[in-house]
């Protein structure tokens, strides 16, 4: 493994690729600070901060030990005292931002997550959303093997709080916030390629679309699409905003699942206590005939013998 992140598993575009146990100790704060060498003044947290930095105004592929020892004014070996590789490193720089919105250990949030689960959802879109734009190459890594870090785990259990009066599963809840995040990061990656595409080809979007005029309009009048010749004329503006119409959406598909769940429990609860109130009914029932019956019949025998 190449301490510059120069092999397919290090190159700095998955997450949990590098030494798990390190990158576990560096966030869970057992590993900060090496015990000799270091020059002053450096510190992981500087470390990692340069890193986003980076990423943030020149893309992932541009972090790298060397670049970040640049802009730190160290050696490079130095910076090896605190964190193996890029791989560890991009677990550090994932857990700082998926950390920025929330509070600090020990600290409050600064405003009570909100009492309704809908506007608990749309907070968390809207943050992740957020964050992906501040941070667009979040989008490049892959996250299916996270090395789960303090705020990773703060964000989770923030969440999982905020949705838990939606009264669903706990497999379920987990695929709400799944669900949610995957919305947003498609509408996010699409906004991102399209930024990217005008960067690399020097063509506005409106630029685009104007060379390919010509041939869409002859193949609308040619017969052969006549679904899309009938679409109005802003079926495609970009004034339409997606994001606000899709998170609508899944939270209103939430709502009637959760409505659902609500109406099964209230229909079990009235059957059982149907179903108890039966029972009870005959068993009082059997009860006062059987008492009323032998009752009856030792008061005969009674008179009988007088």
């Amino acid at each position: 493994m190449a301490k510059d992140g120069s092999t397919a598993a290090t190159h700095g575009t998955a997450t949990g690729s590098g030494d798990i146990a390190r990158s576990l100790e560096l966030l869970w704060g057992t590993g900060d600070r090496p015990s000799r060498g270091p020059k002053p003044g450096l510190t992981l947290d500087r470390i990692v901060t340069a890193a986003v930095a980076v990423a943030d105004a020149e893309g992932l592929a541009a972090v790298s030990m060397r670049r970040l020892s640049t802009e730190l004014g160290t050696g490079t070996m130095s910076l090896y005292r605190y964190v193996p590789g890029k791989a560890e490193l991009l677990d550090l720089m994932l857990d700082r931002v998926l950390g920025e919105p929330l509070p600090s250990d020990g600290e409050l949030p600064v405003e009570a997550p909100p009492a309704d689960w809908r506007a608990s959802i749309d907070a968390m879109a809207r943050t992740y959303l957020d964050n992906l734009r501040r941070h667009p190459w979040l989008l490049k890594i892959n996250q299916a093997r996270t090395v789960l870090g303090p705020s990773a785990l703060r964000g989770l259990e923030l969440s999982l709080t905020a949705l838990r009066s939606m009264g669903l599963r706990d497999p379920e809840l987990i695929s709400v916030i799944i669900t949610v995040n995957s919305f947003v990061e498609g509408l996010a990656r699409t906004r991102a390629d399209a930024a990217e595409a005008v960067r690399e080809t020097g063509l506005s979007d409106q630029e685009f679309w104007d060379n390919q005029s010509p041939y869409l309009e002859r193949a609308m009048l040619s017969g052969a699409y006549p679904m899309m010749a009938s679409l109005a004329e802003d079926t495609f503006s970009a004034e339409f905003d997606h994001f606000e119409f899709g998170l609508r959406r899944l939270i209103a598909g939430f709502e009637a699942l959760v409505e659902g769940r609500t109406a099964e429990r209230a229909a079990d609860g009235a059957a059982d206590k149907a179903a108890h109130g039966t029972a009870d009914g005959t068993a009082d029932g059997t009860a006062d005939g059987t008492a009323d019956g032998t009752a009856d019949g030792t008061a005969e025998r009674t008179a009988a013998r007088k």
